[in-house]
Formats: C-alpha cells, structure tokens, sequence
C-alpha cells in the first residue's frame, strides 16, 4: 500500500483525549494531529518520539492532519487502525497471504449477527469470514493484542466462533505494522478474557494468522507470516 508522497515530520509533545495529539513539526510550529487509534497506544505515544503525518484533502476536517507513523527505537510503527483490512485484502489480491486464496470476491465490512466483520471471501468452497486486528505492541521480540481491555475484540472472537459451527470459515487476522516482531500472542496481563476466549475459539476451529508489515514513510506491506503462540 503506497502512501502519499507529501507528508510531514515531527516530534510527538503528547497524545491525549484518545483521538488527538499535539506535535511539533521540523519547522518548530506546533499543530494538533487527529489519532485514528483507539487504543492505549502502548510504548507508542512516548513524548519525543518522531512521528509522520498526513494533510487531508477534506476542506471539512476540523483537524487536517493525521498522525500516521511513530518512531520507536529506530523502527517505523504504523498506528492508523484503518489501514490493516486493506493491506490484508492486497495481500490476499498479490497472493502474499497463501492462507486465503481461492476467494475471487471480497467485500469490505459486512454485518453479521450483531457484528460488523472487516472482510467477507466468498466464491470458495464456503464463505470466509476474515476479522483483521492492528498490532503495534511488542515486548521482547513478541507482538501482544490487545493493548488495552477490548469487549469489541472478544464479540468479534464469539461471532467467528458461531460462524464456524455452522460450517463457514472463520479467521482472526493480526497485522503487525512494525519490523521488529517474531511471533503474536494474547496479551494476557492486559486482557486475560480476551487470551482464554481466543484459546477457546482456535481450539474449536477459528483460525488465526498473524503477518508481519514493512513499514516506511513511503509504503506499508505486508511481508512475512508470523507464528501465533496459544
């Protein structure tokens, strides 16, 4: 996924109100950047670091700028939550992502049940339902989901599971948008359900991949499949 040409670079003063976070930018002025990030952000917010934004072409945003990347360690974290169902539907459309070819339809976000799943693969032998998680914290070469309690993110695991007892297939997908993990586990100090729920559902039928993303000021993609460990 290619990423626009024109950005700007600075250095994170603070993120705050979970959606905003003020940086000072190369030139010395000071802005206010939307965060499309829900989550705690984990050992991703830490003031000084370096961060990338984007201008918005929309005239109606009250905040133009996006804060898109941070710098941690030398290594370039992709924080926009938005991004991961579509660098795993490229994925699945170069043949990057084996797992889940065969589908020659994928629609985006579709409900089910009281869910709204990320992508929909049909065309194969049964529907495949793909639930796409962004991954940013790492702890000793370990990418950890989630970085903070998620109820949102255990329904999802419950609704892949029922999908799969009726004899559809059903995927909890994490992408890593940071180089410098070998493996994905549950974060259980963080979320100990949400560990013994994805336990329950691997063991029941729900698959879970987990991929590795190169990640640039220029490009995101995904390039190497990481092992989940359960």
């Amino acid at each position: 996924m290619h990423l626009p040409a024109t950005y700007l670079t600075g250095t994170l003063i603070k993120r705050y109100k979970r959606f905003l976070a003020d940086i000072q930018l190369d030139d010395g002025s000071i802005v206010t950047a939307h965060t499309p990030n829900s989550g705690s952000m984990q050992g991703c917010a830490v003031p000084g670091s370096r961060a990338v934004l984007w201008r918005s072409s929309s005239p109606g945003r009250k905040y133009p700028l996006t804060w898109e990347l941070v710098q941690v360690n030398g290594i370039w974290i992709g924080i926009n939550t938005g991004y991961p169902p579509k660098l795993v539907t490229e994925g699945i459309v170069n043949g990057t992502i084996e797992e889940l070819q065969g589908y020659p339809s994928i629609r985006p976000e579709v409900t089910c049940g009281e869910s709204r799943i990320d992508l929909l693969l049909s065309g194969g032998e049964s529907p495949c339902w793909v639930e796409v998680k962004n991954v940013t914290l790492v702890e000793d070469g370990i990418a950890l989901f989630p970085d903070a309690v998620t109820t949102r993110g255990q329904k999802h695991l419950r609704e892949l599971l029922r999908l799969v007892r009726q004899g559809e297939r059903g995927v909890i997908f994490y992408v890593v948008q940071r180089e410098d993990a070998e493996a994905v586990a549950p974060a259980d100090r963080i979320d100990p359900e949400y560990g013994r729920l994805l336990r329950e559902v691997v063991s029941q039928g729900v698959e879970a991949l987990a991929y590795r993303a190169s990640v640039s000021p220029t490009e995101i993609r995904l390039i190497k499949r990481l092992p989940v460990l359960l």
